[in-house]
This record gives structure tokens, sequence and C-alpha cells, in this order.
């Protein structure tokens, strides 16, 4: 098993981060496939239309989520630990991200997928949104879901 490290400079505050990787609405209008999120730790989570799933071991907003992750071709029960660590760099963020337990044959692949898939489309999506408050926001009185959102995404 490898681990993955990454560190990501974003033109957006690190609540803004945490929230668009935390919200279902936010998380598949970023990525343009479907999330279901719980954002609560021990909530469970489904992206890219079903192909990674997960748990949520550690939230703290702003600040850092560590989740169990795994990617739907990997072997049966396999599960790798992500931490997105958010810290306020100027008047944006650093995210420096760490996967360990990847499959050896899995890491390359992973690695691109990261930087391609999220990294990029999360740091236009930001770039683009007005402020965090237009954006939407979870609530914890809706049982984490936004406002008039679905219990299922839309595909």
């Amino acid at each position: 098993m490898k681990t993955i490290r990454q560190t990501v400079r974003i033109n957006a505050a690190p609540l803004a981060v945490y929230e668009a990787l935390m919200d279902s609405r936010a998380h598949s209008t970023f990525t343009g496939s479907a999330a279901l999120i719980n954002p609560r730790v021990g909530g469970r989570f489904t992206t890219y239309d079903g192909y990674a799933k997960g748990r949520s071991l550690e939230l703290i907003p702003g600040r850092k989520i560590v989740q169990s992750w795994r990617a739907g071709d990997w072997p049966a029960g396999h599960y790798s630990t992500v931490t997105f660590a958010l810290a306020r760099a100027g008047t944006g963020s650093t995210l420096t991200f760490t996967q360990t337990g990847v499959p050896d044959d899995q890491v390359a692949a992973i690695r691109q997928g990261w930087s391609e898939f999220y990294w990029a489309p999360l740091k236009r999506w930001l770039a683009t949104a007005a402020t965090p408050s237009s954006r939407t926001r979870v609530s914890v009185s809706s049982g984490g879901r936004s406002p008039g959102s679905r219990r299922r995404p839309r595909r």
C-alpha cells in the first residue's frame, strides 16, 4: 500500500473549501457528478455517481476532514484514509491532502484523479462563486441536507 500527498493553493477561504467538499449539492456541482454526503462524523458519502464511497471519521469545519474512502474498482472491502487539512494562506487557503492505504497498482491513476477531477474543478468553481453566503450551506437542523435539497441527487 502507498501514500499520496498533495498540496493545493485555492483562492477561497478554508470554510468555503470545506463546505464545497462536504455539501452534496456543492460537491455535485463542482465535480459534475452525483454526490450524496452526510456531513456528520460517522456519516456515509458517495461521490462520482457512486464510484467512490466511505465514511467521515473526523470533521472540523474550515480546518480538517478525515474520511475512510474507497473506489469501486478496488479489492473488496479495502478502504484508504484521506485527510484534507485546510489552512488560511493570505486571502485564500492551502489544502494539504494525504491518502494512505492506496493499492500499489492504483497510485498513479488516483494521484492524477485528485488533481484532474477534484482540485482543478474545485478551484474553478470556487473562483466563480460570488461569496460563501451565496452558495448552499449545510444546516444541522435539516439533517445535514441543504435547504431544498433532495435525499437522492438528480442524475
